[in-house]
């Protein structure tokens, strides 16, 4: 089985409904199962900053699916929560991101795993040490804490809400 790490966010609409509607259909996929879901974190936008704040969470799944064939499905979620691709990190009800698949680099015209910008993004590392400190990005030489001790900017991402993910009967707030 193949551990794929991904990094979920939403600032339009439900954005918390978003987000646990994406966690529900990644986890009635054939062949994947949600392994573990950080806390959910509201973070201030990132590039384009005229916009509503994000809500940003990080899981863990394991799959026999091949990337390729992940990336495919998270697209499919995207649009079937009506994702809607207008300008570069603008607004969005679903944004899906393949940070890393098992310790792979993998460079295709269609995906970059280390997610070429994980190592910037605090709203990434923060909500993936919470499920993952020690893990290594393949091709640094750092784990995600220690990234997240040399990032600069580590302001704009706090707590929201905390979730329990029970592996493959879902959700439960806490």
């Amino acid at each position: 089985m193949n551990k794929v790490y991904i990094s979920a966010g939403s600032n339009l609409g439900d954005r918390e409904g978003y987000l646990l509607k994406a966690l529900e259909l990644l986890q009635r996929e054939p062949g994947i199962t949600v392994q573990q879901v950080s806390p959910i974190y509201e973070t201030d936008p990132v590039g384009y900053t005229d916009q509503p704040a994000f809500l940003n969470l990080a899981l863990l799944l394991e799959t026999d699916m091949k990337p390729d064939q992940i990336l495919a499905k998270a697209l499919d979620i995207e649009l079937k929560l009506e994702r809607k691709r207008k300008e570069k990190w603008g607004p969005r009800t679903l944004d899906l991101d393949i940070l890393l698949y098992n310790s792979e680099s993998i460079q295709t015209e269609q995906l970059q795993v280390p997610h070429p910008r994980i190592l910037e993004r605090s709203f990434v590392l923060i909500p993936l040490i919470d499920i993952a400190p020690n893990l290594e990005v393949p091709g640094t030489g750092k784990t995600v804490s220690e990234a997240l001790c040399e990032l600069k900017d580590k302001e704009g991402v706090r707590i929201w809400k905390k979730i329990e993910w029970e592996d493959a009967s879902g959700l439960t707030e806490s």
